[in-house]
């Protein structure tokens, strides 16, 4: 119990600076200069008491206190997921190196969709840094996929754990990645117009470098469904036109989130799968 009370802090003041970075990086500002957060609508700096995470935002009932210009709601959004988040992890690994690569994914997931949601910016700090973060823990913390491996076999090399865990998260960044961009590619020379943004293809690199290959094709199947389903449904609802651009970001990182805290098979156990 006391772990995942401290997961939940540990969530909600991360949660906190990763408000920050949503904010930020998009706008091309630094993280650490100014330190303090400010107001978007006054640029008054924020007392420290008016900075709790989701308790500031009740007791000032979602308005800046300065100016009264009114707070976001992905604030206090942002803290509680990852607290929640956190708090979902610490209890089903406990304090654990897998619990904290899956705290480190999930913080650049909400990152990620908060960001292509609010601006349909995916910042590079999140997904190149991602990859690269994911890639490392892969050394640390072993994938339980088995894909390259398996590959290698074929060929008669067989690697040991740590290769073979650095090797299938490279698998997973590299070949869905590809995959998506060579759609994204080819649908642009036929249509003439861009059908996925770049900043996709580096998103599913990112996840795949956490969760190799058959993570990141669940997600990717996720995602298209969701995106599929809900951006139908928003477009008639706000009759928007039909070629109106959505957020695939925010779609694969809730999917990648649904991934990390359901488990890599349990979309394939839906189908009968093991």
């Amino acid at each position: 119990m006391p772990e995942q009370l401290l997961a939940i802090i540990a969530g909600l003041l991360l949660g906190s600076f990763l408000n920050v970075c949503i904010y930020r990086w998009p706008n091309d500002l630094s993280v650490m200069r100014p330190a303090r957060s400010f107001c978007p609508g006054c640029e008054q700096q924020i007392a420290w008491f008016d900075n709790i995470p989701v308790l500031s935002y009740a007791v000032l009932r979602g308005r800046c206190r300065s100016c009264q210009a009114p707070i976001s709601l992905r604030y206090p959004l942002v803290e509680g997921l990852t607290a929640v988040c956190f708090w979902i992890i610490v209890a089903q690994h406990g304090l654990s190196p897998l619990s904290l690569r899956n705290c480190v994914f999930a913080f650049i997931l909400i990152g990620l969709i908060f960001s292509d949601f609010e601006t349909m910016l995916l910042p590079d700090e999140l997904t190149i840094g991602g990859t690269i973060i994911g890639l490392a823990f892969a050394l640390w913390v072993p994938l339980a996929d088995s894909t390259f491996a398996l590959a290698a076999s074929v060929f008669g090399y067989s690697p040991n754990p740590r290769v073979a865990s650095l090797g299938e998260a490279a698998l997973g960044a590299a070949f869905p990645a590809f995959a998506m961009w060579l759609m994204g590619f080819l649908f642009e020379k036929l249509r003439n117009k861009e059908g996925l943004g770049f900043g996709d293809v580096k998103m599913i690199a990112a996840i795949g470098a956490f969760t190799g290959l058959t993570g990141t094709l669940q997600t990717v199947i996720l995602a298209s469904v969701a995106g599929s389903i809900i951006g139908l449904i928003w477009i008639k609802v706000s009759r928007k036109p039909t070629d109106t651009y959505q957020p695939f970001g925010s779609f694969l990182g809730a999917a990648a989130l649904a991934t990390l805290i359901g488990g890599q098979n349990w979309f394939w156990r839906l189908f009968g799968g093991n």
